[in-house]
């Protein structure tokens, strides 16, 4: 089981920047493919990011590629997610979570644990 507590979230104009962060406990860190979920409208929840082991393959939904960037520092326990160029739509609680997949998880039913979560506040 990891321990996962994220930090980062805030309120922002639309246009704006922020990045999350999860630090993690436990020494199993490296073993669990990471993600970042979030509710979704019509859904109970997305997976917007996910990321292997050491970082070689990464999952970004359609609604945020290209202004959103998964990424980790296995030596320090934490993942982390740049989100730029927000949207109001981008307004959500945003959970770090991992999962025991082999494969990049891209289902927020493939996490088994979850941090708390941050709240992610973007303003039109």
């Amino acid at each position: 089981q990891v321990q996962l507590v994220e930090s980062g979230g805030g309120l922002v104009q639309a246009g704006g920047s922020l990045r999350l962060s999860c630090a993690a406990s436990g020494r199993t860190f490296s073993r669990h493919f990471m993600g970042w979920v979030r509710p979704a409208p019509g859904k109970e929840r997305e997976c917007v990011a996910a990321i292997s082991w050491i970082g070689g393959a990464t999952y970004y939904a359609a609604s945020v590629k290209g202004r959103f960037t998964i990424s980790r520092d296995n030596a320090k326990n934490t993942l982390y997610l740049q989100m730029n160029s927000l949207k109001p739509e981008d307004t959500a609680v945003y959970y770090c979570a991992a999962s025991s997949s082999i494969v990049v998880p891209t289902r927020p039913n493939e996490y088994v644990d979850w941090g708390q979560g941050t709240q992610v506040t973007v303003s039109s």
